[in-house]
């Protein structure tokens, strides 16, 4: 069981329940965080909560693929994880050694260090949702996607559900001096999450969950990559703990847990591109490139 948020005829964002046949439900709640807070105080299940909401209701007649979806919560912060999948190390390396593989960096301890690498990703105003253009920097020269599964979680670290999201990289950025981190990571529309959210409690194993990446240029695809969450170095319990550890977290906080799939070596976004990011059971999230202005006038 899914939950999603779209646009409707008046402009107003709607929850609602998605089911595995593609039917869209349409809930009572404000946000994802109401329905869970309802199912609490009922003593429910969040999945349960959904079965019972449509058992006895028809189905809208809409068609998930026409509609307008925003991102499938109002997430207040959006963290993120690094170095958490041996892909990721062997790319940060490559960045920070200017290509030299055999050479061991920071990195390196991070990945194999009991305490992860975590750090501020977004917030509400600068996040996007599906079909959304996702900004590359002006000041970069070599910017990626990271696919990545993202956890929601409430205030004390429960795990209410998983979702997609796309970690904006300046890879050349973060190369040149880990302190530059911020800047290589957050900027306008530099993160994107949707396009559902998928209940927590209607999946078996979080460990065995396919994520693929797909980059079209001019309709042409450019980029294909897959992997599995079960090479995550760390426990999704783990990673939220560190997260909590002296630090005020607010319900419907999403954690990006680090990326599997990183592009070639010589390969960086331009305007115009489309990134696909599926996970099978969430479902796509599809956001077009785009460059500002004077990024754009650079390229002619």
């Amino acid at each position: 069981m899914r939950v999603i948020r779209y646009e409707n005829e008046k402009g107003l964002p709607v929850l609602a329940a998605l089911t595995e046949q593609s039917e869209v439900y349409n809930l009572s709640y404000k946000g994802f965080m109401e329905l869970v807070e309802y199912a609490q105080n009922t003593n429910q299940t969040p999945l349960s909560l959904l079965q019972e909401v449509i058992k006895d209701e028809q189905p809208e007649k809409l068609k998930v693929e026409e509609l307008t979806l925003l991102a499938p919560i109002e997430a207040p912060e959006v963290w993120a994880a690094g170095v958490t999948y041996e892909r990721s190390k062997d790319a940060r390396n490559y960045e920070a050694t200017a290509g030299k593989m055999d050479a061991s960096t920071f990195y390196d301890k991070v990945y194999d260090a009991e305490r992860p690498e975590l750090f501020m990703k977004s917030t509400a105003a600068r996040l996007v949702g599906p079909n959304t253009e996702v900004y590359i920097r002006s000041d970069s020269t070599w910017q990626i996607p990271e696919p990545e599964l993202g956890l929601v979680i409430n205030k004390t670290g429960d795990i209410l559900a998983y979702t997609i999201g796309n970690d904006m990289s300046s890879r050349d950025i973060e190369g040149e001096n880990p302190l530059y981190l911020p800047q290589a990571k957050i900027w306008k529309h530099s993160c994107s999450i949707g396009p559902a959210l998928l209940l927590a409690d209607a999946v078996e194993n979080p460990y065995q969950l396919d994520i693929h990446c797909r980059i079209f240029r001019n309709g042409q695809k450019v980029v294909e990559g897959f992997a599995n969450t079960n090479q995550l170095k760390r426990k999704y319990d783990e990673l939220v703990s560190y997260l909590l550890r002296d630090n005020e977290i607010f319900d419907g906080t999403v954690l990006l847990t680090g990326t599997c799939i990183v592009p070639p070596n010589e390969f960086t976004l331009l305007d115009g591109d489309l990134i696909e990011i599926e996970i099978p059971g969430i479902g796509v999230l599809s956001n077009p490139v785009k460059a500002p202005v004077n990024k754009q006038a650079a390229l002619y």
